[in-house]
């Protein structure tokens, strides 16, 4: 330790012992109402601590709103994970996707193909996708009707994910057909 360091200890003790010492002479006789006095005021320091250190948390919308600027730009938030959402209507079907660089493919959910009207009982799963969590099988499909705010593509070619999947992934297979830029907490798409 140097010496500034040393100081502030030194310091910081004795304003302890002049507080503790105050306190000794003002509750003598009463140390049970000042312990509980002390426990009041230690909780309600610790819940503005606790208020102040959660109130990003406390939204009621978790993930961001995605907004379409300019007609052909759409610019999305980055979520408090650090990650970036948005939602493609698939046939008319809202289906919300995390945007994943590092994946090269559309990759959905199980429920997600499920609520697209997908047969999973039908799909050949004989593809091999290698993730964080392993290697996994996927069935390749096409979806039709693939809408981003002004954007529109008719055919996509996607696969879905044998494994357990929280959300669907929006990869490079459809990514690249935008400019994507990334600048100041927000991902930018222009086609």
């Amino acid at each position: 330790m140097d010496g500034d360091t040393l100081a502030r200890l030194a310091y910081l003790g004795l304003l302890l012992v002049a507080l503790g010492g105050y306190l000794v002479v003002e509750f003598r006789g009463r140390m049970g109402q000042a312990l509980r006095t002390a426990a009041a005021w230690g909780l309600i320091v610790i819940g503005l601590m606790a208020g102040y250190g959660l109130w990003q948390d406390l939204r009621p919308d978790p993930l961001p709103r995605q907004s379409v600027v300019a007609g052909e730009e759409i610019r999305l938030p980055r979520a408090p994970d650090g990650h970036y959402y948005l939602t493609l209507t698939i046939d008319g079907t809202p289906v919300p996707f995390m945007v994943d660089t590092g994946a090269s493919q559309v990759v959905l959910s199980r429920s997600d193909a499920t609520r697209l009207g997908i047969d999973l009982a039908r799909l050949a799963f004989i593809g091999e996708a290698r993730t964080a969590n392993g290697t996994v099988r996927t069935a390749r499909v096409t979806l039709n009707d693939v809408r981003l705010g002004p954007h529109h593509d008719a055919r996509l070619t996607a696969v879905v994910n044998e494994g357990e999947m929280d959300t669907s992934l929006l990869g490079m297979s459809y990514l690249g057909r935008y400019d994507l830029q990334i600048t100041g907490g927000e991902m930018i798409l222009r086609r």
